[in-house]
């Protein structure tokens, strides 16, 4: 079932019995029979098949996420034996956001180092959403989320900074594209704004800011050092500081593996501990 499984995966992607019959390293008779004994097994069918390729039905489209999750749901369950077994084939992937990456979880993840020096760790830097999406769909084991849902971990403030010599009555904003959630966050405290710059990377806005450019919300964690040598000032505003919460997010305690629970311990335990400034880069 769980092949069976993974081959419907494939040709809902591909959008073709072909595409996913390459991909899988089988046959395309191989992969069509393997979907007409999952269409058998489920008792409905679960892909339009037409001269363009394929497509999930409203039942197939209802069977993609419980697929995911039972594939890996047996990939947990591999792991953890794994780990058992061998701590050498331990695999920790986590995923959060620029800043979480950037700044939070640097120092977090060499203490893990230090402790557990077998265990591979991978990192995903995206939004919000597409870490959630990715935890739920068991591509990562943890999460630095900052929208509903998770543990809590620790608050972070947001500020607005600028040059030293920035007329900040009159310039513009320097901030990320659509859906990152500082930007979400400049919508939504700072409507009407000019907007200038859509940077996708903190260096970037920081810099651009620096440069005297324009006014930019930032996390003051990332600016730090920045403020401490006088390259940025803090603009004050009756809206900021703007605190958000940072949250953990898993598939449940239960699920993670021994090397993800370590981590996620550490986590937690980390959660009053400051960063350490190494001086502007």
């Amino acid at each position: 079932m769980l092949d069976l499984f993974r081959y419907f995966l494939l040709a809902c992607e591909e959008r073709s019995i072909t595409k996913a019959a390459r991909r899988a390293h089988v046959t395309q008779p191989a992969m069509s029979s393997a979907m007409a004994r999952l269409e058998e097994e489920m008792g409905v069918s679960l892909l339009h098949r037409d001269r363009g390729g394929v497509a999930p039905t409203t039942a197939g489209e209802a069977l993609i996420p419980r697929a995911k999750a039972a594939l890996a749901a047996v990939e947990d369950a591999r792991r953890a034996v794994e780990e058992v077994r061998d701590l050498r084939t331990g695999r920790v992937r986590v995923g959060g956001g620029a800043t979480v990456c950037a700044y939070y979880l640097p120092p977090v993840l060499a203490a893990y180092r230090a402790q557990h020096s077998s265990v591979k760790l991978l990192v995903r830097e995206g939004t919000s959403e597409g870490t959630r999406e990715a935890i739920l769909a068991g591509e990562l084991d943890l999460g630095i989320i900052t929208v509903e849902g998770g543990e809590f971990w620790r608050d972070d403030e947001m500020i607005l900074v600028a040059a030293p010599d920035t007329d900040v009555k009159r310039a513009p904003m320097v901030t990320f594209p659509k859906g990152a959630t500082i930007r979400d966050a400049v919508d939504r405290h700072f409507p009407g704004s000019e907007i200038v710059m859509e940077l996708s990377g903190i260096a970037s806005v920081i810099e651009h800011a620096a440069q005297g450019l324009g006014v930019a919300l930032v996390s003051r964690v990332s600016v730090e050092d920045a403020l401490s040598d006088g390259t940025l000032v803090e603009v004050k505003d009756p809206r900021t500081p703007i605190v958000r919460p940072l949250k953990i997010v898993h598939r449940g305690v239960e699920r993670l593996s021994p090397a993800a629970a370590a981590l996620r311990k550490l986590l937690l335990a980390s959660r009053t501990v400051k960063r350490k400034r190494h001086g502007r880069r």
